[in-house]
């Protein structure tokens, strides 16, 4: 497990730092943690590509999901260095110091930072020690470089990630250019009825609140298999007094309702809490609803994509585009330059668990995709001078 600010945080960055020194970068670590590794370009003016993901983790992870994209990225300016070729533009590899919010629960921490939107009540945060976002910059940063890339001539930056779900494994393919990144809403929903004697209440006097979210939780499921592309999930479940033989007289559970489409996460949202008020009355049970989360859906750069789905292309793989459920850095990214996505099959679609994993094959296809898009690229940026 790495969190941002730890000791294995910091074994990661020297690990993966030496291997961009390894590959010609010059390393560095900025003042919020993130590994950052530079490949000068040939020309001083045409810009810089960012490239790369995370190296924190969340618990119990698997080895590709954040690092597998920093190794790529790593990977791709070593070949350059192989086959002697400097590419117009300098490439920056980024090891994100923070994505997954394991310690402070606020993800993109790194990222964030990168883009210079890492906001004054976010670095007041605390994590269970009572260690502030800010305290926690100040110790592991070394603060000698600003992480903030603002102001800077950036073309963009380009993530590559397995996918975390089945689609490309369903599909046959290694790998799929994503389009957007969902939009999600989440809620923490609580009916409150009444408890009383399981053995002495009838069944019509009663105000049972677990009834009543068992009611919700199928709603929430029927509600996203008759949206396409559609996903909610209630996580959390828990009632209470929550004895054997009690009436449950108060049940709450957390809801998370995505889609790459705002309006229509917004109107399955809006449907599910007009559901669940319904459910409420008819049963004689008090409905709270209260929003935690809801951050917009996010499109990717679309000609940063089809020079990526080009290099797909050339590599003989089908045209597979798909949007990503999951979070990702290129979220943070995408406030501050064109940001783009490449998925990589991974086994089950399993993700966040020790048995992720992904075939050698794949990763291949993915470096070779990643070059033939940086030798695209190249060609772009040469052509416009």
């Amino acid at each position: 497990m790495r969190w941002f600010g730890g000791p294995a945080m910091a074994r990661a960055n020297a690990l993966a730092g030496r291997w961009m020194a390894e590959a010609g970068m010059a390393v560095r670590v900025d003042a919020a943690g993130n590994l950052v590794g530079h490949m000068p370009g040939s020309d001083p003016v045409a810009g810089t590509l960012l490239l790369g993901s995370h190296l924190d983790t969340v618990r119990d992870a698997g080895a590709f999901d954040g690092p597998l994209g920093v190794l790529a990225a790593i990977e791709c300016v070593e070949r350059l260095r192989g086959r002697e070729l400097s590419l117009p533009f300098a490439v920056d590899v980024i090891g994100f110091s923070d994505e997954e919010g394991l310690r402070f629960g606020t993800a993109y921490l790194g990222s964030r930072a990168v883009a210079g939107t890492l906001d004054a009540a976010t670095l007041e945060t605390s994590d269970a020690h009572g260690v502030t976002v800010r305290e926690a910059l100040a110790a592991f940063g070394d603060g000698a470089e600003p992480a903030s890339r603002r102001g800077e001539d950036l073309l963009g930056y380009v993530e590559l990630h397995i996918e975390q779900g089945p689609v490309l494994e369903q599909r046959g393919a290694a790998v799929g250019v994503v389009t957007a990144i969902a939009g999600a809403t989440r809620a923490e929903v609580r009916f409150t009825g009444r408890a009383g004697h399981a053995g002495t209440v009838p069944m019509d006097l009663r105000a049972d609140a677990a009834c009543a979210l068992a009611e919700l939780v199928l709603a929430v499921e029927a509600a996203a298999r008759a949206q396409p592309g559609l996903v909610a999930t209630v996580g959390r479940l828990a009632v209470a007094p929550g004895a054997p033989n009690v009436i449950p007289g108060s049940a709450e559970a957390s809801l998370d309702v995505r889609h790459a489409q705002d309006r229509v996460r917004e109107a399955a949202v809006a449907a599910l809490r007009e559901r669940a008020e319904e459910i409420g009355a008819r049963r004689g049970v008090a409905l709270g609803w209260e929003e935690r989360l809801s951050t917009p859906a996010v499109a990717m750069d679309a000609r940063l994509g089809e020079l990526l789905a080009a290099a797909v292309a050339d590599r003989g793989q089908p045209d597979v585009r798909l949007p990503s459920g999951a979070g990702h850095d290129a979220v943070a990214l995408s406030e501050l330059t064109p940001a783009a996505m490449l998925f990589v099959r991974c086994a089950g679609g399993v993700s966040h668990q020790p048995d992720e994993s992904v075939d050698a094959a794949d990763v291949a296809v993915a470096l070779d995709v990643l070059d033939g898009f940086l030798r695209r690229l190249a060609e772009r940026v040469s052509g416009g001078r």
